[in-house]
Formats: structure tokens, sequence, C-alpha cells
């Protein structure tokens, strides 16, 4: 069987020809096979190197960035004496370098509504390597429509998420985050950091998804969503399924936005002593708690972090979000509203501590 390979190829892919849910017919399958990874950076960097190591036949990289020296602490496809280079052609000259056998189609550009439908649907697998909630939720929606299954990966400060979406109409991202969270509330590695070598363990996942995919083996994260602690070295799986009433995607667009409602601090403590009892959010940071918080508070999730742990707001519940002046918490608010929890209504505390302190307990420090 093997006489189907060249003698270059047995020993290149040696140890996966003796693999039993690979082999000979599992490796051609790989040879033959197409898979686009959307970003070259920390994400792509690892993905992009396994899967030109694992014989993927067809590599398409698509990326408008170019190489600069704050990159080289996670994206390691990339090299110092490439700075100023073109990230696509970057990767492309380390993966001609490691296997031959790998077709690289390049394009330095950015995926965009106008492109997306065209270049996707050229490819068996998409991997998602972006760092915007913009990307993904076009790569999501192109990938429903064009029925192509996808690998997710995230990554922030020291933790990271990876599931595999829209396989074999399995549930996809719009049925975990139903839509995308304000700016202020997706802040890129620039902004919160990363630790260096967390995308490539992520990376790494993402591209032993894509080759579970392609071969079929295994069970992949499809309708489960991977969270990795590096700092506990910790792993959870948080499973989720298609939501029947969300309305399927059949062309590219925008979901119509819905909002929140406001509450002023003596409205809100005046209903409370009238027996309401909603859950009281805190989106601040953890130095603003020390100096004043409001009593009765039931949690304190700081503002960036809520995208990645919106399932520790319960349901069923009217929820009230605050802030020390309101601008955070409204942040919040819209992006709960938007990402359909099963909770009650949504209220932004206006004004937050600020306002608490001048209108219903002066004892609470303004700072």
């Amino acid at each position: 069987m093997a006489g189907r390979l060249s003698q270059e190829q047995i020993e290149r892919y040696a140890r996966h020809l003796v693999l039993p849910r690979v082999g000979v017919e599992g490796q051609e399958q790989l040879l033959g096979s197409s898979v686009l990874v959307v970003g070259a950076g920390g994400l792509g960097s690892p993905a992009l190197m396994y899967l030109a190591a694992a014989g993927v036949g067809k590599i398409g990289i698509i990326d408008n960035d170019t190489v600069s020296a704050s990159n080289l602490q996670r994206q390691i496809i990339h090299n110092s004496e490439l700075i100023g280079k073109s990230k696509v052609e970057s990767a492309s000259k380390w993966i001609s370098g490691l296997n031959p056998d790998v077709d690289v189609v390049k394009m330095s550009v950015r995926l965009t509504h106008d492109n997306s439908m065209k270049i996707l649907e050229d490819y068996d697998v998409i991997i998602d390597g972006t760092d915007n909630f913009q990307s993904r939720y076009l790569i999501g929606d192109t990938c429903e429509i064009l029925g192509k299954p996808w690998v997710f990966g995230s990554i922030h400060r020291f933790e990271g998420q990876v599931s595999t979406f829209n396989l074999n109409d399995g549930p996809n991202y719009r049925d975990l985050f139903p839509s995308p969270p304000p700016p202020e509330l997706a802040p890129n590695c620039s902004e919160a950091g990363v630790l260096g070598v967390l995308p490539g363990i992520v990376g790494a996942i993402q591209a032993t998804e894509a080759i579970k995919v392609i071969l079929g083996i295994g069970e992949c994260l499809s309708g489960k969503l991977l969270a990795i602690d590096t700092l506990s070295m910790e792993m959870r799986s948080l499973s989720f399924s298609k939501n029947p009433e969300r309305e399927r995607i059949t062309k590219l667009g925008e979901l119509p936005e819905r909002d929140f409602e406001e509450i002023g601090a003596k409205e809100f403590s005046e209903k409370r002593l009238g027996g309401w009892k909603p859950f009281l959010l805190d989106v601040r940071r953890a130095q603003e708690e020390v100096i004043a918080s409001i009593e009765g508070t039931d949690a304190r999730i700081m503002h960036l972090e809520i995208p990645s742990r919106v399932e520790e707001i319960p349901s069923e519940m009217d929820i009230v979000v605050y802030c020390r002046s309101g601008q955070r918490s409204a942040a919040v608010a819209r992006f709960i509203i938007e990402s359909d929890l099963n909770v009650g209504r949504v209220f932004n505390l206006a004004g937050g501590i600020l306002s608490w302190s001048d209108n219903v307990d002066s004892n609470i420090t303004k700072y």
C-alpha cells in the first residue's frame, strides 16, 4: 500500500504511517486536503507549522500585516531577519523550507465581506487565527453559508479557548456568542498582553482539530468550548448546543442591535428596599473595589473579562451592572443584551459609584 507514496514521503511521514487510525490512507487524505489559516500571527504560526509538517497538501494563508519586532515573542514562524516583510511571505518561506509537498497559497489581503465567500469556498477546513470579533463573526457566517467546518481559537493574557464550529451541521459561533461585544470589551494582545507560549498551545490544538476533521477520527470540539488556564495548568470543557431559535445565516450582514435600560441610583435603592432582588454586578477592577463598593453586590467581574466569563451571569434574573461612572457598565449591559442570555431585564446603573455617593450613601468614597 505504501507504493502510492514516494520513498521520500514514506520516510517523512513514517510516524503517521504506523498509526492505526492514520496509515497510508490517512496520509493520502492529508496530502489531498486543504486548510485555510486566517492570520499568520500568534495562533496562525503554530497551526501553519504543524499543518505543514503533517503534510496537508494545500495551505492558504491570508494576512495583510507585516512582521514587527513585538511579534517575535509569540509568532514563531517569523524571525528577526524578516521584520518589515509581509507575514504571508515570511510564513510561506518557512513552510516551503520544511515541506516541499505543501502547495502554499499566499494572500496578502484582509478578509472582508467582499472576498470571504470566494476565498473560503476553496478549502476543506478553516482555522481562525485572528484577534478580533469582526473577523470571527465574518468567518463563522461565511462558513455557515458555505457549510464549511472551522476551528476557533482565542487568547487573552494567560488564558485560551478553542472550539470547532459548523462541523456536520453542528453549532456555530453565533450559537455560543450571538453577537459581537462593543469595542470596549474586546482588547487585543497589544492592549491586554499575552504569555508568549499560550498561542503555541492554542494554535497546536487548532491544528490538531483540523487534522481530526480531515481524517474523520476522534472526538472533535464540536459543541464544546475548551478553556485553557496556563497559570493553573487546568483545562475545562464547556458544552453548548445549537440555538433552535437563532435564524440561520443565509447571507452576510449584521444582526439588529437591541439595547439595555438605564436606572438611577436613587430609583435602584428604593426598588431594592421594596423587595426587588436583581443580580448586582460590579465590572470595575479589583483595585477599585477596595476603595468603594455598593452593599449587596453579588459578583465582580472586570469588564474586559466579561466575554470569557459570561457563563457566571445567572439566568432568569434581572441584572444591574455598575462601575465608577456608568460608562464601562453600559458597555457590559449592552454586551449581555446582545449575547441573548436567558436573563431578565438588564439595567445600567447611571452614574455608577459617583451617583450612588451623591444620591444614596455619602459615606461611599468618590474617586
